[in-house]
């Protein structure tokens, strides 16, 4: 089999069989800085995926997209060659802060039109980004309006280095995000520097928590009855196009004996002292549009399932509110944040395949209340339980991606399979923000975001040589 898919690879590159690659699906219009150089990457194992590897293996990335891979690929002429034990896709952090500014971060009055892509900081953060990368994260999902009830739309960016915001940005509206029963007022809080320095706010009451789910589902509900206007309008605005028409070919048929009609009518008005009235038909009335509306525009597409929805939210008596509240939307896609509590509903989340983006993260005696349940063991104990888990970091504090991988460390230690935490960080992550068509394997024809290591993913003593993201090589050995 090895073989085979070499030999495969080598005939595709063959000078006389020139590649070409079928782009594969972006979110971005913009023509972006495509890197030019030619990297060859050997490998004692590739894992292409979560339980899939290819021994004695090698990648070709050319144009910031991986072109080949398989056993037995030449050197291309002029390629910058690097080599190590294993080449995985790069870490995702589908919950977290590093890129966007704090005032976006901790923005309280967003809307579901609100774009976090139009609060990212390319020009901060630079030491955070660095170390981040070092890590071995090259992608992370981050939100405005964080602590607030809607978040407005989340992005996904790409942590490499860049001057130009659009080439950092691989999904601009990757999510709508709401919370439900957090701490009150709770926001990101930082010093003049832009430092995080923690959450404010008091405890919400459960009365307070059970009304914010109910009004997070009249919202989306509203969402759907304007998607159904929508909808209803399109349908009688191709009804009304079907009628003129062929009530025109009708008056086309008569139109001799409609203007003798037309004619004689004026003549009869004329003469009795009155006005000439056009005859009215029916089909003259267009039907009217709902009124256009940006949050409705967005809440509508989320209740149709277009793009996901994150909500945060820990306790039992939230939970159970929000699962009950949005069975009635069938098409919308629920991703679950925090879910300290979750696993009181671990069969109704699996049965309706709802993905948790677990922080796991050692939050000690100063924790948020809504976090009181948290432990390192509940991602173990949700996977055991057959739901889809996701990894993140909390989507509070900038530094907090670096940390990801220890984190995914610490769910391994009490329990998490390291198996599932390694798809947890790639390509099921890539999944929940519909973005496993260019992010999350390595494949070719994928984005060019790879990770080069002496060792196994997420072993503690594994040191990560090399990471290319976007197809430019930002890590390497001697920085």
């Amino acid at each position: 089999m090895h073989m085979l898919v070499g030999c495969l690879a080598s005939a595709l590159l063959a000078p006389a069989l020139p590649v070409s690659i079928s782009p594969s699906t972006t979110t971005e219009k913009h023509a972006e800085a495509v890197p030019s150089e030619t990297i060859f990457i050997r490998a004692e194992h590739v894992i292409l995926r979560p339980g899939q590897v290819i021994d004695d293996a090698q990648v070709i990335v050319r144009g910031g997209k991986i072109l080949a891979v398989g056993a037995g690929l030449s050197l291309p002429a002029g390629a910058t060659e690097i080599s190590g034990k294993y080449v995985c896709a790069g870490f995702i952090d589908p919950w977290g802060a590093l890129g966007i500014s704090p005032d976006e971060l901790s923005d309280s009055s967003p809307t579901p039109a609100t774009r976090s892509a139009d609060g990212v900081d390319i020009y901060g953060f630079d030491h955070l980004r660095r170390d981040t990368l070092r890590a071995g994260v090259t992608t992370a999902r981050v939100q405005v309006g964080t602590g607030s009830r809607i978040g407005g739309l989340g992005t996904l960016l790409r942590l490499t280095p860049t001057a130009n915001t659009a080439d950092v940005i691989l999904s601009r509206e990757c999510n709508l995000w709401m919370t439900v029963g957090l701490t009150s007022g709770s926001q990101p809080l930082f010093d003049s520097q832009g430092q995080f320095m923690g959450m404010g706010g008091r405890a919400a009451d459960p009365f307070e928590r059970v009304e914010t789910v109910d009004r997070l589902v009249s919202t989306l509900q509203a969402g759907q009855n304007y998607l159904v206007q929508k909808n209803e309008y399109k349908h009688e605005l191709e009804a009304w196009k079907k009628a003129i028409a062929e009530k025109e070919t009708e008056l086309e048929k008569d139109a001799k004996k409609a203007k003798k009609d037309r004619e004689k009518a004026e003549k009869e008005a004329t003469e009795k002292g009155k006005k000439f009235e056009e005859k009215k038909y029916k089909e003259d009335k267009k039907p009217n549009p709902p009124r256009y509306d940006d949050d409705n525009e967005v809440v509508a597409r989320v209740a149709n399932g277009e793009i996901p929805l994150i909500v945060h939210a820990n306790r039992v008596s939230e939970i159970r509110a929000l699962l009950q509240g949005l069975e009635s939307l069938g098409r919308l896609r629920l991703i679950l944040a925090g879910g300290a509590e979750a696993t009181y509903f671990a069969k109704q989340l699996a049965e309706r395949r709802i993905p948790v983006i677990v922080w796991p993260a050692p939050l000690g005696r100063a924790r948020a209340d809504e976090f009181e349940a948290n432990d390192l063991s509940l991602a173990a104990r949700l996977k055991q339980a057959g739901v889809q888990v996701l990894l993140g970091s909390g989507g509070m504090d900038p530094a907090a991606s670096r940390d990801l991988p220890l984190m995914a460390g610490l769910a391994v230690g009490a329990g998490l399979d390291r198996e599932a935490a390694f798809e947890a960080l790639t390509i099921g992550a890539a999944r929940a923000l519909d973005m496993q068509d260019r992010i999350g394997t390595v494949e070719a024809g994928k984005d060019a975001d790879l990770l080069v290591l002496d060792g196994e993913p997420l072993v503690s003593t594994t040191r990560i040589r090399n990471v290319i993201a976007g197809g430019r090589v930002v890590v390497t050995p001697e920085n």
